[in-house]
């Protein structure tokens, strides 16, 4: 090192350490929070067959599934996490006297802890302990998939999980399979997702409805 180089003042490493803290804050201060119980607020990955539901229809069906729980119900949202968000948003009327699990094969939803249950349809009873059989008063499913193969592993999920009322979200052009597999009905509302998609879906029950009649 050549005698000026010596005379360039030098930070220290805590000095270093505190100036890029500054940075971060800075940084951290211009963007906008995410809210990760906002619908949206992880990505969708096509590759995995992921579409979320827009504002208006994760409101009406999480308004549906809080109204079915009823009070201190629980709620069973496999492989539809738009919903979970939208309950845990906590800003719906009875919001906060239902408690919800989200079971999903991306592990990115592990980040609600252990309101997340991993879950593979292909192996449609590998279940923690912790969950026994007909142990939620609804069970809101979307398969990832639309074909008959998919619906009926999910169908064993959810006849396994549910201890009655089942709130299914799917294609129009499985209406059949649903009545076959789960003796679920269409109903009248129409979900729409935040990206349009080429296939209609549709709402099914196996209960009386009147938020989505």
């Amino acid at each position: 090192m050549s005698d000026s180089d010596d005379d360039i003042p030098q930070l220290s490493v805590a000095t270093l350490a505190a100036l890029q803290q500054f940075y971060d804050e800075q940084k951290m201060d211009q963007e906008p929070a995410t809210d990760l119980n906002s619908v949206g607020a992880v990505d969708e990955d096509w590759g995995m067959s992921q579409f979320w539901y827009n504002e208006e229809t994760a409101t009406r069906l999480a308004e549906e599934a809080i109204q079915q729980a009823g009070k201190g119900g629980r709620i069973a949202c496999l492989s539809c996490p738009s919903v979970y968000q939208r309950l845990k948003k906590g800003d719906l009327d009875g919001a906060n006297d239902v408690t919800a699990v989200v079971l999903e094969f991306d592990r990115r939803f592990s980040m609600y802890g252990d309101a997340f249950i991993f879950y593979d349809y292909n192996n449609p009873l590998s279940l923690p302990e912790t969950i026994g059989p007909q142990s939620f008063d609804l069970v809101i499913a979307d398969p990832p998939y639309l074909s008959e193969e998919c619906l009926s592993k999910v169908a064993v999920t959810v006849k396994f999980l549910s201890k009655g009322k089942t709130l299914l979200c799917t294609g129009a052009i499985m209406e059949e399979h649903a009545k076959k597999l789960m003796d679920l009905k269409m109903c009248n509302f129409l979900p729409k997702h935040s990206h349009n998609l080429a296939n209609e879906f549709r709402c099914y029950t196996n209960y009386e409805s009147k938020l989505l009649s």
